[in-house]
């Protein structure tokens, strides 16, 4: 899933990034309560991560002002205050849920789950033509052949199938999989896009993942080319 982290502390954003993204989620970060409440806005996540002690807009304000908006985006607030009226008024400013830190890994986990199963927003597989991703195993699967995934090419495999025949540009690969403080270059995009290739022959798969110039990349079925 598309999860948004709003978190001023650089290092604490990394880390969560890196949790999240070891599940197989895509992460955004934004260090700003104002930054944080534009990417909101925007219609592809599926869960905000967010801290309340914000700089230019602090947590409770992003959370009134989208609720406000009647934007559904399911919130998990995940900040040091733990005073009872810091938590009352975490919830009523519009947050499905209230952590604090120093906060358990396995508690992060299994709210931020909790979270997405109560939207429909967890799916167990991603097809498309006769291959499926299972996200729970990283493998990458076609009839009876299957074959597992590294770290990145499970993010970009699924990143593909989300999209389909949808193009995703080589700048956004890099944003998404690897993050804007990254030193990837888009020829880090092209190496894997090359090893996700020969996985997809190997497999026999009928999907081909196919480059349009100045565009990026989306999948085809072979024949519906």
């Amino acid at each position: 899933m598309n999860i948004l982290v709003v978190e001023d502390e650089v290092l604490l954003a990394s880390s969560l990034k890196e949790i999240l993204e070891e599940c197989g989620h895509i992460v955004e970060c934004a260090y700003d309560g104002m930054e944080g409440l534009i990417l909101a806005r925007s219609s592809h996540f599926d869960l905000l991560v967010l801290d309340l002690m914000l700089p230019k807009l602090n947590g409770f304000e992003v959370a009134r002002t989208l609720r406000k908006e009647k934007n559904g985006l399911p919130i998990l607030i995940l900040t040091a205050k733990s005073d009872i009226l810091d938590r009352v008024e975490g919830l009523d400013s519009g947050a499905d849920y209230y952590l604090t830190k120093p906060f358990d890994r396995r508690e992060l986990l299994a709210c931020v789950n909790a979270l997405l199963r109560r939207q429909g927003k967890e799916v167990n597989q991603i097809s498309f033509g006769n291959t499926t991703l299972d996200i729970d195993s990283s493998e990458l699967i076609s009839g009876d052949n299957s074959i597992r995934l590294s770290s990145k090419e499970f993010q970009m495999m699924r990143f593909l199938l989300k999209e389909g025949k949808n193009n995703i540009s080589k700048n956004l690969f890099l944003e998404k999989i690897w993050g804007y403080d990254s030193d990837a270059t888009e020829n880090n995009v092209e190496v894997y896009i090359g090893f996700l290739r020969k996985k997809l022959k190997t497999l026999s798969s009928d999907i081909s993942i196919v480059a349009s110039r100045r565009l990026g990349y989306h999948l085809e079925v072979r024949g519906d080319e």
